[in-house]
């Protein structure tokens, strides 16, 4: 008997050791993995030159008409190391400072280039957000036809609002000013390209940028055109009284409302790893070339569009897009905004049950659902894009 319980007592102190040093080969695990992105990171001398020369700083708000724009090339960074001055310059510079001001330059190319209609003026806008960071907007406005409403349009994840431009023109010929802005992370506004590392920060900024277009046009009714997770931001923007009473009404495209829920293990870790590692990469998460519409020459166009983020998704926009769907479904009482919500059957981004369930729970007495049978995500680069812009253009001119 004193033998097994010898026996016993060693197995017991073995298995605690196990389990003491299981525990601490995770904690070292843990700590490898995130010491690297803890801390404040130092901003060098280089970077604050960069910004007090940038025209964009905080608060400061530019519109420039394209005919007056000068046009320079590249970006005035130097890689060139003279006497390892140079190259040790080049290295203390944020490299997402620098890819954003390529992308802002890469904007600003697409307003300039290709301002060649006569029947609108194309311009551009920057403006600092408090946060210290540089939004890119433009503008779309009709010559010839009388301004008899705004819209406001909303991109969705990955895109920019250059891929709207089409459509900007078409609601021009139709007496609409139209607005557009590159939320955080996206186009040529600051940030990670494709990063949201909180979606209530593209809240703030559209907020603030409905504000500066009303301040602009008084006395014009306003609209938006928002589409997938632009839908989103607009949806809860919308749950603020002062916005809701500044929109006359919203179409939206494909609403990122309802989207698909990963494995429950993936939910339980989710805001553990996006408090952690908010930029890694979840391969897994995101195809390269969705078939985000079923016209072969518009996907090619897009994920060929430099502007465009065709990268994997990143652990914390991944948690903040299901978030911010989990937060709407449970409000979409409170919607009580005007609206038509399209989307297609066949949509494998977002899922058209839930824009039934915006429509059906919504508090607005007018509102519209059209659902397109086997119409995928991009509605208005799908090959029925007219008919698309027509529908939402019939609405818009039903309530002005």
């Amino acid at each position: 008997m004193a033998a097994d319980a010898l026996i016993l007592k060693e197995c017991a102190m073995l298995s605690l050791r196990s389990l003491k040093s299981f525990f601490m080969l995770i904690y070292a695990c843990v700590m490898v993995l995130v010491l690297p992105f803890r801390g404040k990171r130092k901003v060098s001398t280089a970077e604050k030159d960069e910004k007090l020369l940038d025209s964009h700083r905080k608060g400061a708000v530019v519109r420039v008409p394209v005919k007056m724009v000068p046009w320079k090339n590249g970006i005035s960074i130097s890689t060139t190391s003279n006497g390892g001055g140079g190259g040790a310059a080049m290295k203390a510079v944020d490299q997402v400072v620098v890819a954003a001001m390529a992308r802002r330059e890469l904007a600003i190319r697409g307003v300039v280039e290709n301002d060649n209609d006569k029947n609108c003026v194309r311009e551009y806008l920057l403006w600092g957000t408090k946060r210290g960071d540089t939004i890119f907007t433009q503008s779309w406005t009709p010559v010839s036809v009388k301004i008899r409403g705004l819209v406001l349009i909303m991109h969705g994840l990955n895109e920019h609002s250059g891929r709207y431009s089409d459509f900007a023109k078409q609601l021009n010929a139709n007496g609409y000013k139209v607005y557009a802005m590159d939320w955080v992370g996206h186009g040529g506004s600051d940030g990670l390209h494709g990063y949201v590392h909180c979606l209530d920060d593209a809240v703030s900024d559209m907020k603030e940028f409905l504000e500066k277009i009303l301040a602009e046009n008084p006395g014009l009714p306003c609209f938006c055109l928002a589409h997938s997770t632009g839908g989103a931001i607009t949806l809860k923007a919308l749950l603020d009284p002062k916005i809701e009473a500044y929109l006359a009404g919203v179409a939206f495209t494909s609403p990122a409302v309802g989207v698909e829920r990963p494995n429950p293990i993936i939910l339980v870790l989710a805001p553990i790893v996006s408090y952690l590692l908010p930029r890694y990469p979840c391969d897994s998460a995101y195809k390269k070339g969705l078939p985000v519409c079923r016209d072969p020459q518009a996907l090619i166009d897009k994920y060929s569009d430099p502007l465009v983020y065709t990268g994997p998704l990143r652990v914390r926009t991944g948690y903040e897009i299901l978030q911010s769907a989990s937060y709407l479904q449970q409000n979409l009482r409170k919607m009580r905004v005007p609206f038509l919500v399209m989307h297609g059957t066949a949509d494998s981004v977002t899922e058209p049950e839930a824009s039934k369930k915006l429509y059906a729970e919504a508090s607005s007495s007018d509102k519209t659902l059209k659902l397109y049978e086997g119409f995928s995500h991009d509605l208005l680069f799908e090959p029925e894009r007219d008919a698309i812009s027509q529908d939402i253009i019939e609405w818009l001119n039903s309530r002005i």
